[in-house]
């Protein structure tokens, strides 16, 4: 029988997806967590899930990240969230951290992306896009001319299936398969400008980083390098797990979710 962590007080998660997901790559977790009593937030990035934003419409990083940042100002002053971001979400989650510290009590950065002071988000966000633009049957679409940098990038069953899903049910391969929306690729100028993070605020936000040990999506190095140049207060394993750890391991994830949000909260 899977381990159940008991909570003494019910906490506030707040699940922010990848690149081309929406808060429907969540639905196990939440799951997991009403069931158990917690409040929990699953949101669509812009252009993303059931956001009715286009890619094209939402040309500037900060239209993609503006629903978690309308989110964020909705909360009242004395209300602390647990923040997930998974792989790119981890941007979004380094800009409410630089910029809503005291409403987060941790931020837990799944397979992140995650920038800091000393390493420029415009860095792991390109190592990110060139990464997965270059794998199997990823699209991308030059709706200014090929002369011009590529607009968008969709992802391929074959790289789902292969690199990111390839420990998980048919059935969330299959769903994530037909619900995969084009995400608009961002200038590192862009992202950049948006993502600035301090020592003052984004510093003063608790991080845990959860490694999933079977990830293909990205190199093990590109991660290491992450946690050198910018050390998280802790390091969690999930074994068995593939990128989508959400999918392939959720009873896991959810566990060690409400063991990080119980020691830091």
């Amino acid at each position: 029988m899977d381990k159940i962590i008991e909570s003494k007080a019910k906490k506030h998660f707040v699940l922010v997806h990848t690149l081309g997901h929406g808060a429907w790559s969540w639905y196990k977790i939440v799951a997991l967590m009403r069931c158990s009593g917690h409040n929990v937030t699953a949101l669509d990035l812009g252009g993303s899930g059931i956001n009715a934003k286009q890619a094209l419409e939402i040309p500037n990083f900060s239209d993609y990240l503006s629903p978690l940042m309308e989110f964020m100002t909705s909360l009242s002053t004395d209300e602390k969230i647990v923040l997930v971001g998974h792989s790119l979400g981890g941007l979004a989650i380094s800009k409410a951290m630089e910029t809503y510290p005291e409403k987060i009590s941790v931020a837990v950065f799944l397979s992140g992306v995650m920038p800091g002071p000393n390493i420029n988000a415009s860095i792991v966000y390109t190592q990110t896009i060139n990464a997965i633009i270059r794998e199997l049957d990823n699209r991308v679409t030059y709706h200014n001319g090929p002369e011009n940098p590529p607009t968008t990038l969709i992802l391929g069953p074959k790289f789902l299936e292969t690199n990111a899903y390839h420990l998980s049910p048919i059935e969330d391969l299959v769903l994530a398969t037909t619900l995969v929306r084009p995400f608009y690729l961002y200038s590192a100028e862009d992202v950049s400008k948006e993502i600035v993070v301090s020592s003052k605020k984004y510093g003063l936000v608790k991080r845990v980083f959860i490694v999933a040990a079977e990830n293909e999506a990205l190199k093990k190095e590109f991660f290491q390098m992450m946690i050198e140049k910018n050390p998280p207060d802790e390091i969690e394993v999930i074994e068995g797990s593939d990128h989508a750890t959400m999918m392939s391991k959720p009873q896991q994830l959810y566990d060690t979710l409400l063991s990080i949000a119980n020691k830091y909260t």
